[in-house]
């Protein structure tokens, strides 16, 4: 026994049409009849009609003299140039008048024809046209169905718009008082299947005049089924008349709505008796429905127009917070509730090799380390969304409502970089016109019995709770989170470009000052210490008594000294970043000793009281070591010196792997807006310029830390400063 879905019934093809229409069939090339509708005899006098197959209709000149004389058949080459193109006018034919329309598919010139009927209801003016003054989607719509009443009059008409799953939903009805409300309530796929949607996009009007009717059938001489995809009287499917007799209704009228060429709706009407609607009103509701297709194109483009600018300027309030970070990972971290807010999420992870950063309602670390796993194993595209993840994967993942919906972009897949948003389970129902589950009857058809899905019986509402489903992710959701995909390519890509730039000039500011340090240690040192004695000499040979002469020559000697110590220090910061190291478990405590009673002398400074606490070893380099010591507590002696009660602390502790020093003095310290460049060589800052130095010590010492394995940071207010020291732990010594 065969078994008919209703995507599988061959609805173009039926062999029939409806009775209110009449058909001849014309071979294009040879214009000889090829088919006709076997009522033709009602309106053409034919005494034998299988004499016309293979005749033209000119050898018929008594018979069809109205079809002869028409300005559609004495112009056909002209109307038939494409195919699938429908012209029609009016014609008499024994007295009363009828439209006659004409198109080509393939092979064939199809002459249609169907009696007029006035239409004394009519009554159209352009107030019933505006649709692009109004400013609201639902209004569109309804203002649509409120204009058709006015042609066709039925008893319900419904907007009816088609789901991504093919599932409809009633938005717009209107209808006459005691006929059921249809509002709101959805319909499955198989009410109208995929062959029918194709066809509702060829054909984009067609009329069910009444279901109780015989159909006509067709008579050929063709090989094959005769292809009624374009004729507007093509007899309707078995099962879709059963559809509308279940509904309680005897005929139906149905225009597309067509939105950028695809299948967006349909207007749909009904009636409960049987109802023709004249050719011409059928093309002026076609008319009328493509008005407001148009104006709701426009209402909606421009939306997306608004919410493109919308997104646009809070892309870029992003792109100008990412681009405060060196790292990708860290600029997410920082602007994770508006990353989570742009696709309109409940919670996002940001997830960067094995670290896990969660914002707003997610599921627990585990549940997401298990979705890392799944993704990487069933997602190849970058971006991966679904809105029923809970209802699919929730036992196997052990999620919970926190993550019905998902939506995961790879940052960088082989580095584990993702994005994952999330939301909540939706308590969705979805209110059906009858159960929407198929039913299946065995019918008989050309003397077999064969299965296929019976229509619904019912349309009373049938009520379905939806479990594990978040709400829909829309298109404006996927381009917010492709809005965040392209700040992070962006921002990665300047950064990598920034970086490079950045040690392309590092390399070259570096092998500057490298032969400047060559330079100034070699060539300089030598006319500076003859300098120095020259004058020393010329101040020992002066007689003359003058105090200012002698203060001269002081000052140039002190200039000197100045240049010296210069040369000497930037002599270091170069050793700092070539020397040959070697770490080992040093003591600090002499060494801090010997240059803090050192310090306290060079800055003349004896009343500074230095609180020496607790010095654990450290891993260092002997020699940079003290250069580190010797820089800092300087610092923060020569710093503090002027204060009433200087006071300088200095004290070791030990965390984990690492030891940390904080070297602390209630100074100058360093202004807010100066701190940046703490530091850079030769930056001093403005509150520093009354003290002696060249802003090269901390250059050394920020070099020195990072050669050693560990870092130098600073905490500063108006009370002073504490530089804080981390050098790597000495391990113990095996036995």
């Amino acid at each position: 026994m065969n078994f008919v879905e209703c995507h599988e019934e061959p609805i173009h093809i039926p062999g029939y049409i409806q009775s209110f229409g009449y058909l001849i069939g014309i071979d294009a090339e040879s214009r000889s009849i090829t088919f006709f509708s076997k009522n033709i005899e009602e309106i053409f006098t034919v005494e034998d009609a299988e004499q016309l197959f293979g005749k033209r209709i000119t050898d018929f000149p008594e018979s069809f003299k109205s079809i002869i004389e028409s300005d559609i058949y004495t112009s056909l080459d002209k109307f038939t140039r494409r195919d699938n193109e429908t012209y029609f006018d009016k014609i008499f034919i024994s007295g009363k008048e009828y439209h006659f329309s004409v198109f080509k598919s393939k092979n064939n010139i199809f002459l249609e024809f169907e009696k007029v009927i006035n239409n004394p209801n009519k009554r159209i003016s352009n107030k019933y046209d505006n649709f692009y003054v109004i400013d609201d989607e639902q209004e569109i719509w309804e203002q649509l169905l409120n204009t058709l009443e006015k042609i066709v009059n039925y008893d319900r008409m419904i907007v009816y718009k088609f789901m991504m799953d093919g599932s409809g939903k009633v938005i717009a009805e209107n209808r006459k008082e005691n006929i059921e409300s249809y509002l709101g309530l959805h319909y499955p796929e198989s009410d109208i299947p995929r062959q029918a949607r194709e066809l509702y996009l060829k054909k984009r009007k067609r009329i069910f005049s009444n279901v109780y009717s015989e159909p006509v059938p067709i008579f050929s001489k063709l090989e094959g089924n005769i292809d009624l995809t374009y004729s507007g009287s093509r007899a309707m499917s078995p099962i879709h008349a059963q559809y509308i007799k279940n509904s309680g209704s005897a005929s139906s009228f149905s225009v597309s709505i067509i939105i950028d060429d695809h299948l967006w709706g349909l207007v749909t009407c009904q009636n409960t008796e049987p109802k023709h609607i004249d050719l011409e009103d059928r093309v002026q509701a076609g008319i009328f429905t493509a008005l407001a297709s148009n104006a709701f194109s426009s209402f909606r483009s421009k939306k997306e127009l608004e919410y493109r600018l919308s997104l646009n300027d809070r892309t870029t309030r992003l792109k100008e917070e990412f681009i405060k970070y060196n790292y990708v990972f860290d600029a997410l971290v920082e602007n994770k509730n508006k990353i989570k807010n742009f696709p309109e999420a409940d919670g996002l992870a940001i997830i960067s090799d094995d670290h896990v950063v969660t914002e707003g309602v997610t599921p627990d670390r585990r549940v997401i380390d298990k979705i890392i796993k799944w993704a990487h194993e069933n997602v190849e595209e970058n971006i991966y969304l679904s809105r029923n993840f809970l209802g699919k994967y929730g036992e196997s993942l052990g999620l919970d409502t926190s993550s019905a919906g998902i939506i995961i972009f790879f940052v960088e897949k082989e580095k584990n970089e993702i994005l994952i948003w999330f939301r909540k389970e939706f308590d969705e129902h979805i209110n059906w016109a009858g159960n929407p589950e198929k039913k299946i009857d065995v019918v008989a058809k050309d003397g077999q019995e064969m299965q296929m899905v019976s229509p619904r019986t019912s349309f009373h509402l049938f009520t379905e709770n939806i479990k594990g489903c978040s709400k829909r992710w829309n298109s404006k959701n996927i381009a917010a989170v492709q809005a965040v995909r392209d700040v992070i390519l962006e921002t990665s890509h300047k950064n990598y470009t920034a970086i490079k730039k950045l040690n392309d000039e590092l390399k070259k500011v570096n092998e500057e000052l490298d032969s400047f340090s060559y330079t100034i240690s070699h060539d300089l040192g030598t006319p500076l210490t003859v300098m120095k004695l020259n004058a020393q000499m010329l101040l020992k040979s002066i007689t003359d008594t003058s105090e200012k002469s002698r203060n001269k020559i002081n000052s140039i000697i002190d200039e000197i000294d100045s240049m010296a110590a210069m040369m000497h220090d930037v002599l270091q910061l170069s050793r700092a970043k070539y020397s040959e190291i070697e770490l080992e478990r040093l003591n600090t405590a002499q060494t801090i000793e010997k240059i803090v009673e050192n310090a306290k002398i060079t800055f003349n400074s004896a009343k500074s009281e230095v609180v020496i606490k607790d010095c654990p070893d450290v891993l260092a380099d002997k020699t940079l070591l003290h250069q580190v010591f010797l820089n800092i507590i300087n610092n923060a002696i020569k710093y503090s010196s002027q204060q009433e009660l200087p006071k300088v602390e200095i004290s070791g502790t030990e965390k984990g792997d690492h030891v940390i020093y904080r070297i602390s003095d209630n100074g100058i310290g360093i202004p807010k807006d100066q701190q940046h460049k703490m530091f850079k060589i030769f930056n001093r800052m403005d509150n520093a310029k009354k003290f002696k130095g060249n802003g090269v010590g901390l250059s050394i010492v920020h070099r020195i830390m990072k050669r050693i394995g560990g870092n130098v940071e600073y905490e500063s207010d108006n009370n002073g400063t504490c530089f804080i020291l981390t050098f790597q732990k000495p391990k113990f010594a095996e036995l």
